[in-house]
């Protein structure tokens, strides 16, 4: 099994939920994440001054997936998510031991 962790721009997420569940993803973490890369941050302006804004609004979505589907939700979100303009996110991809499902306890494959 794996864990996918992508880092995606906020607007985008809607697309990219609809997109996995397309492929038969139906469960998936998503939590407000605020970060910078080589898209550094940006100034604003607010009631007259400027400040710099360091930390940029994104959305990490987690999703465990079984080995085979792996490739297959990598290209969905990398379609679906990307815009060609730098800040578009990245993707992480992690080994995973063991999932248990409290309520019924139902281990790994079953449990996802």
């Amino acid at each position: 099994m794996k864990k996918i962790e992508a880092i995606i721009k906020p607007f985008k997420l809607d697309d990219v939920r609809e997109a996995l569940s397309d492929i038969g993803i139906t469960g998936m973490t998503v939590t407000e994440v605020r970060g910078f890369g080589r898209q550094k941050g940006h100034t604003e302006l607010y009631r007259g001054a400027e400040y710099m804004v360091d930390f940029l609004p994104k959305v990490k979505v987690e999703i465990i997936i079984a080995d085979e589907q792996l490739d297959q939700c990598i290209e969905t979100i990398i379609d679906t998510a990307q815009t060609g303009k730098i800040g578009d996110g990245k993707i992480f991809v992690y080994d995973v031991e063991r999932v248990i499902r409290i309520r019924t306890g139902e281990e790994n494959e079953e449990a996802i």
